[in-house]
């Protein structure tokens, strides 16, 4: 008796969306062999179904040389998850911030002091003690992203090594994915190749951190002070009378800004 393979009426199952898939349903007769039955049912059915090429073939018993098969289609999975190519970048960015400790506050909002005395006034300088002004950790906006980056292994050479580890730790002496000179610090770059052979590329993650520059800060009564984001300030305090509350108190007298990083062209990371 010749095999046969014959589609049922419930055949044609499909699904859209995210997860395409496709189902042709057969009877197959005339064989008590699962793997005849299975290699026949593969003949019958199509290699492609719905722009989706056949996946698996399975078989079940149902009766004497007799059997159900179920083809499946869907889109395949290295289709799905192709590779980034060379020349190709991926992107991603955290917004949490940093810590920073500080001695000034951008302004008192309030004053409390016991009966019959006066609070005194310390110009905006926090945790003051008899001998320091002990400051406070904060939350400061960093802006931290990372660019993965596919280039092509001639371009990897032990120059360009060279010139990301002598940029890791500087900030962009001019304009960089949109933000201003000085605003941008450079991380430090990880890198891989993807291969051994002479066309494999490499996958070169860089990560930077952006904090912004400003004007305008005002330090107890100096005004007018303005840093770049990763330049550093910091505040002196010297004891000065405050008549008000007839006591000595540690205030502000004098401002720094303090460049801590070299600048660096940001050029030369070639992306």
């Amino acid at each position: 008796m010749p095999v046969t393979v014959t589609e049922k009426l419930e055949s044609r199952r499909s699904t859209t969306g995210d997860n395409p898939s496709a189902e042709l349903v057969y009877t197959v007769r005339g064989t008590d062999s699962d793997m005849t039955a299975r290699s026949q049912a593969t003949t019958a059915s199509p290699a492609t179904y719905d722009g989706m090429p056949r996946q698996s073939v399975t078989v079940e018993p149902i009766g004497h040389e007799l059997w159900d098969a179920t083809v499946r289609y869907a889109p395949d999975s290295q289709q799905q998850s192709t590779p980034p190519q060379t020349g190709e970048s991926t992107f991603a960015f955290d917004t949490g911030g940093g810590t920073q400790h500080i001695t000034q506050s951008k302004q008192t909002v309030g004053t409390y002091a016991a009966s019959g005395t006066t609070a005194p006034d310390f110009q905006g300088a926090i945790g003051v003690t008899q001998d320091a002004v002990e400051g406070v950790d904060i939350t400061v906006p960093i802006y931290q992203f990372s660019e993965t980056h596919y280039l092509p292994a001639a371009a990897v050479t032990n120059s360009y090594k060279g010139a990301l580890f002598s940029l890791t730790g500087k900030v962009n002496s001019g304009g960089f994915r949109g933000f201003a000179a000085g605003e941008v610090l450079f991380l430090g770059a990880t890198g891989a190749r993807r291969g051994t052979g002479p066309d494999d590329d490499w996958e070169i993650t860089f990560r930077f951190a952006a904090s912004p520059n400003v004007t305008g800060l005002s330090v107890g009564s100096m005004n007018g002070i303005s840093k770049k984001g990763w330049e550093y300030l910091w505040v002196r305090y010297a004891d000065q009378e405050d008549t008000s509350a007839n006591t000595i108190v540690k205030r502000p007298v004098a401002a720094y800004v303090e460049r801590v990083y070299d600048q660096g062209n940001f050029g030369g990371l070639g992306i």
